[in-house]
């Protein structure tokens, strides 16, 4: 076990040498690694703890739907979550500010290896459009990657992959095409037997393609507002994954 690790530590070292002699940061596109970055909202030390406690209930095996990604999905209103997924037994782990290394280096760390769950609901993608600064088509490969990692832990479970919520104000905003582009890539992963694309964004925007300050305060993350649109669409679908 111990040469079995000591190799896997080497193996992701090589990886992370590799992309940043490649010019990508560590924890970007499809090179796991754990969080290098301190933000004013979270700390190293803070992200460490939150994957901490993600790996003890991961260790108890007690999940039927799991929920993977970034602040958004990290960022569920109690309430909200509690009447649309309370009947199930739900996991979290989400983390704020994770790009889809930093959740590929998390899925790999032996912990969530322990669950079964019978459906995954994913979204992450964002952060590599933002701070990797990556381009559409290098976000998906990276999206990819993790959706690859967990079919490979969950070969049993039905995987609900979310597309990249919009986000900034206007519809003309920089933003809006590049993660309209990602989410055309992230279409071609639904396979209609294990992976079932979903892009509930049109929902939270008004008639002219804007946000409202009610749905999404700083027009990236959803307000409980917000998350109770995004309930009410998953709920159904979710609720079919789990039959």
């Amino acid at each position: 076990m111990l040469k079995r690790a000591a190799l896997a530590a080497c193996i992701l070292q090589l990886c992370m040498a590799t992309a940043m002699a490649q010019g990508v940061p560590p924890g970007c596109g499809s090179t796991p690694a754990p969080r290098e970055q301190e933000f004013a909202w979270m700390s190293i030390a803070q992200w460490h703890r939150h994957h901490d406690a993600h790996a003890a209930i991961a260790d108890k095996d007690a999940v039927d739907l799991l929920f993977v990604g970034d602040s958004i999905t990290m960022g569920w209103d109690h309430a909200i979550w509690q009447r649309a997924f309370g009947r199930y037994r739900t996991a979290n782990f989400g983390i704020g500010g994770d790009t889809s290394g930093n959740l590929l280096w998390r899925l790999r760390d032996g912990h969530a290896g322990r669950l079964h769950p019978r459906a995954v609901v994913l979204m992450i993608g964002v952060n590599n459009l933002g701070y990797c600064k990556q381009s559409p088509v290098q976000a998906f490969a990276g999206v990819r990657a993790v959706v690859e990692q967990l079919r490979s832990l969950y070969p049993q479970a039905r995987i609900l992959l979310n597309a990249v919520f919009p986000h900034g104000q206007s519809a003309r905003a920089a933003q809006r095409a590049p993660v309209a582009e990602l989410n055309r890539l992230l279409a071609r992963l639904d396979d209609g037997a294990h992976v079932f694309f979903h892009d509930y964004g049109a929902l939270l925007l008004q008639s002219d393609g804007a946000i409202a300050p009610e749905i999404m305060a700083d027009f990236l993350h959803p307000t409980p507002q917000g998350y109770q649109i995004w309930a009410d669409a998953l709920s159904p679908d979710i609720a079919k994954l789990m039959k």
